[in-house]
């Protein structure tokens, strides 16, 4: 397993912009497919973004699609989650997860065996 640290959530009115990270330990990171899940109050931990370990396969959510984009650095050990024209029902607790070598990156969280503790990202309307 990895251990992963995110951070970047906060506060932020409806149509700004967010962009969080999520650091890896490990010296294995690049061959790590990562993805990004959230869980707003009183719902489950939905899909947002998953990324190949090349970066070559990407995949979103479609509430998410045309605004936010997730990105790797493997040579920071570094997954970004770049989230723009934020909505209110984007507000939730933003999770980074890992899994090890797959070809395709997973949408189900029960895929992924390490994750973050979270950052919360609340969007005013």
């Amino acid at each position: 397993q990895v251990q992963l640290v995110e951070s970047g959530g906060g506060l932020v009115q409806a149509g700004g912009s967010l962009r969080l990270s999520c650091a890896a330990s490990g010296r294995t990171f690049s061959r790590y497919v990562m993805g990004w899940f959230r869980q707003a109050p009183g719902k489950e931990r939905e899909f947002v973004s998953a990324v190949s370990w090349s970066s070559g396969i990407i995949y979103y959510a479609d509430p998410v699609k045309g605004r936010f984009t997730i990105s790797r650095d493997n040579a920071k050990n570094t997954v970004y989650l770049q989230m723009n024209s934020l909505k209110p029902e984007d507000t939730a607790v933003y999770f980074c997860a890992a899994t090890g070598p797959k070809w395709v990156p997973p949408r189900r969280s029960g895929e992924y065996d390490s994750w973050g503790q979270g950052t919360q990202v609340t969007v005013s309307s």
